[in-house]
């Protein structure tokens, strides 16, 4: 089965950058693009981005455009999320799902296996 495994993640001040990184393994000839979602203490799991293994196809939650950027490597089939001007309130536990052979975009119950997270930390 597909294996993800986020990393990346840390104790940053507001405004600070970080990049994740989430790398996949395991078959997973048929998977058509990944997720990062995240998840606050109290809070349901929300969406981040989504962008497609052939880069082709991208998506943002209004929260996060202009300051993250989702991109592949297929050569290392790894997605990361660039996030730059951090707020506070990006404090959350960071997955990555995979969506699949289907386009699941912000569907958080499109994506099948997950990763373990990666705990993102923003002090004002």
């Amino acid at each position: 089965q597909v294996q993800l495994a986020e990393s990346g993640g840390g104790l940053v001040q507001a405004g600070a950058s970080l990049r994740l990184s989430c790398a996949a393994s395991g078959p997973f000839p048929s998977i058509y693009a990944m997720g990062w979602f995240r998840q606050a203490p109290g809070e349901e799991r929300e969406f981040v981005a989504a962008v497609s293994w052939s880069a082709k196809n991208s998506m943002y939650a209004d929260s996060v455009k202009g300051r993250c950027t989702i991109s592949v490597n297929n050569a290392k089939d790894t997605v990361y999320l660039q996030m730059n001007s951090l707020k506070p309130e990006g404090t959350a536990v960071y997955y990555c799902g995979d969506s699949g052979s289907t386009w699941c975009g912000r569907a958080e119950r499109g994506y099948g296996y997950w990763g373990q997270g990666t705990q993102v930390t923003v002090s004002s």
